[in-house]
This record gives C-alpha cells, sequence and structure tokens, in this order.
C-alpha cells in the first residue's frame, strides 16, 4: 500500500518529499491512515482538527484522541472549535455544506500561518463514487462527473486510489486505532443515503462497482481536459475585454454548436447558474435590452453583445458644485476654471470638455442621474430633446445610462456630462466669461 501511495504521490505530482503537510484529522479511519502512512514516508506533517460540536461528548472525544495521536508522533497540533448549527442557519445553508466551508477557510488560514505547503485530507475512492452518485442526482455538466480531483489549489487527496475497505484492512494489520463516527451509520445526510441505500444496490448489478466508477471518473476527466481546450479557443473568438466589461459577440454564439455550454463556462465563475443561462441563450434570439442578474455581476443583452459588468447599486444623490470650486473627486472627477472670453479663446474639440456662458449659470449648480422626462435644448439644434431619445439616438446600452451623469443649473440641463452641451448655454459673441469643465 505504500508502494502505491508513493507512485500515486509522484504520477500525480501531489508534493514532494521535502515539502510540510497540513493533515487534516478528524479521528476516523481514512484519517488515521493518511497520517500514519505520510508518516511513514518520512513527510513533515502537522495535524488539524476541527470539532464542529454536531455530537456532544462524542466530539469532544474525537478531539482527544487526535490530540493524543499528535502527540505521540510528536507532532504539531491545532484545533479548533465551530458552532456549524448557528453558522448554517445564518447562511442558509445545509450542515454538511457550513461543516466544509468552516473547515476549509480556517485550513487554509493555518496551511499559511504553519508555513505548510499543501493541506492533506483523507478522501477514498469509495468517496469519488458516492460524490459522482450525488452530483447526478442533484444535476451536474462535465465537471461534476470528473468526482474528486487529487489536487486543486493547496488541497492534495493522496489516498483515492485505496476502497474504505483497503483502509480498514490497513488499519488493522498496523494496529491503527480509530474512532468511528456514530452519524456515518445514519440517513439523514444525503452521502449516507447514497452509502448505504444506493451503493449496495449498485453492487448486487456489479460487485466491482467502486473500481468502476474509479475508471469512470478518469475518463471522463480525460473528456474534461478536451472540452476545456475547446471551450478555451472559442473564448479567444467569443471575447472581448473592455475596461471593466466583458463583452460576449451574439453573432459569433450563435454560430456555435451547444451555445448554453460555451455561455454556462463564461458566464458561471460570475455567479450565473444553468437556469440563469438557458434564459440567456434565449434572449440572443430576442429583441435588446433584457437584463440578467447573479449575486454579483448583471449581463445586458445589447444590440451586438451580451455585456457582463459588476452589478453597480443606484446612486440617486445628487451633488452640488458651488461657485468657488475647482475640482471634485466624486461622484466623478472634474476639474473646474473660469476663463475670460478673449480672441486666443479656442473652442474644445474633445467631448469631455465644456465651455459655457458662466453668466448663465445659476449656482450651485448639481451633477445628477437622469429621471424619466428629463429634456435638453442639444447645441446646434432648435428645440427640445428627451433625454432618453438622446440616449437611444447614441445606442447607449443599460450600463452606458445608469453610468451617466447630467450637469445641471436651476432645473436646466447644462451639460449631459462627457457628451453635449445645451444650446441655451453654448458661448456666443455676448459672453464674456467662460465656465470650463473636464470630466477626467
Amino acid at each position: 500500500m505504500l508502494r502505491k501511495l508513493i507512485h500515486f504521490v509522484e504520477e500525480e505530482k501531489l508534493f514532494y518529499r521535502d515539502e510540510k503537510l497540513l493533515v487534516a484529522v478528524s479521528g476516523g479511519v481514512d484519517s488515521v491512515v493518511l497520517l500514519d502512512l505520510l508518516c511513514t514516508m518520512e513527510v513533515e506533517c502537522a495535524v488539524a482538527h476541527c470539532n464542529f460540536h454536531l455530537r456532544g461528548d462524542e466530539s469532544d472525544g474525537d478531539y482527544e484522541f487526535v490530540k493524543r495521536i499528535a502527540m505521540e508522533r510528536n507532532l504539531a497540533f491545532y484545533s479548533k472549535d465551530f458552532e456549524t448549527k448557528e453558522y448554517a442557519n445564518a447562511n442558509k445553508i445545509s450542515i454538511e455544506m457550513a461543516a466544509r466551508e468552516l473547515r476549509y477557510h480556517w485550513f487554509e488560514q493555518l496551511r499559511e500561518l504553519s508555513g505548510c505547503s499543501y493541506i492533506a485530507v483523507g478522501h477514498h475512492a469509495d468517496d469519488v463514487a458516492e460524490t459522482l452518485l450525488i452530483n447526478l442526482a442533484r444535476g451536474t455538466g462535465i465537471h461534476g462527473l470528473s468526482g474528486i480531483k487529487s489536487k486543486l489549489g493547496k488541497i492534495v487527496r493522496p489516498l483515492l486510489l485505496f476502497t474504505r475497505k483497503e483502509l480498514l484492512e490497513y488499519a488493522k494489520e498496523n494496529s491503527l486505532d480509530f474512532r468511528e463516527d456514530s452519524t456515518n451509520s445514519e440517513t439523514d445526510y444525503v452521502r449516507n443515503k447514497i452509502r448505504h441505500q444506493v451503493m449496495p444496490v449498485l453492487e448486487e448489478i456489479n460487485p466491482a462497482i467502486r473500481s468502476t466508477m474509479t475508471e469512470n471518473v478518469q475518463r471522463f476527466r480525460e473528456v474534461e481536459q478536451i472540452y476545456n481546450s475547446v471551450i478555451d479557443e472559442k473564448r479567444l473568438n467569443l471575447v472581448l475585454n473592455r475596461e471593466d466589461e466583458l463583452m460576449i459577440s451574439i453573432p459569433k454564439v450563435k454560430e456555435l454548436f451547444a451555445p448554453v455550454s460555451h455561455l454556462f463556462e463564461l458566464l458561471s465563475p460570475y455567479g450565473f447558474h444553468h437556469r440563469d443561462v438557458r434564459k440567456i441563450a434565449e434572449s440572443i434570439h430576442g429583441i435588446s435590452g433584457k437584463l440578467f442578474y447573479s449575486s454579483s455581476h448583471q449581463l445586458l443583452r445589447d444590440r451586438e453583445y451580451l455585456i457582463l459588468s459588476e452589478r453597480r447599486k443606484s446612486n440617486k444623490h445628487e451633488y452640488l458644485i458651488s461657485e468657488e470650486e475647482t475640482k471634485m473627486g466624486q461622484p466623478i472627477e472634474l476639474k473646474i476654471s473660469f476663463l475670460d472670453r478673449t480672441p486666443a479663446f479656442r473652442f474644445p474639440t474633445r467631448s469631455n470638455i465644456a465651455c459655457l456662458d458662466a453668466n448663465q449659470l445659476k449656482f450651485p449648480l448639481k451633477l445628477r442621474k437622469w429621471k424619466k422626462g428629463d429634456s435638453f435644448h442639444p447645441i446646434g439644434m432648435k428645440g427640445r430633446k428627451k433625454i432618453s431619445d438622446f440616449f437611444i439616438d447614441q445606442k447607449f446600452s443599460i450600463q452606458d445610462k445608469q453610468d451617466t451623469w447630467l450637469l445641471v443649473s436651476g432645473n436646466r440641463i447644462v451639460w449631459i456630462v462627457g457628451y453635449r452641451m445645451d444650446d441655451r448655454f453654448k458661448i456666443t459673441d455676448k459672453t464674456t466669461k467662460i465656465y470650463r469643465v473636464e470630466l477626467v
């Protein structure tokens, strides 16, 4: 078993023998065997134990047991108590998920503090089979079929090639004590239902179901690698990065085979679920303007692009600008100055600069967002135009509209900042003083 482990570690490039590992030890057979094998390999180890306080005195007994193992082996020992049920209720997640989040967050903090290269956990071949079945039952893509990875970031799983039966035999042969979790026999948790109710039925069909599932997962991983390479290749042709936006070409998405899968791989890192992506894929055959939201991002179905950006809180405040101010830092950065009208004056050609007739302005000026019904007199045009119509003419996306500010004098719009001035405030032959505003 030791030889198989060493070969697996080297083949999977899990870690080097001279690196220090933080070993997660619960007290069960898998983590106890893992620690013993690593110590036999003469890998430097530190022990981490979580007390989730889910089984009363039994949890405290696990703590004492693991602490004694670490002391007997003269290993550094770290432990932490968690109020798991309270965390699960506060975050509206299952006990299983709560325990997972708590332990891995602490493990990573501890890994850095203790100078360890990796966190070693005791998942084995049975866990691979059970996880695959859980993912299939809940619904999954190719990534869920590839099972538990032997190495993911700073997490390594050296026991994935061994079944629980093999670990029990190793513990017996080497006289290793371990503790049985009484909840392992219960079927309240999803994994236990799979383990005790589903796997026995599958073993009747195929007695070697665990090794078969492990082989399946290996094939799925190879398929996943091919799949990822195709997705990465297509990504280069589909996506443009524009400042803080990701722009996905709608015409090019329409040309794709399996557009939902491509969009899911592009959008899932930003919090979009499969059901969201299906609706987004359907929207590309409809009209523009539809918005989709994840917890952190929004996606606009614009004319030619799906535009992804971070969700921003609507800023409904008004910002006053006194006559004395020469600059503003919030909500946008402006440079402000008064100029005398002289023969040397030249009209600016850049849209981020507005030169206004200062005598027509009523201070304090205001910066605000546009409202329904807003209108102005576009410079060079006769008559009034709605701001909303201006946005349409300029092909503003919804995000562009949300980002645009108006400079207002009294109740009159002076400048759509960065775009168009109002004709009533333009410089004329009668202008003696100029108010210059530059959007930085």
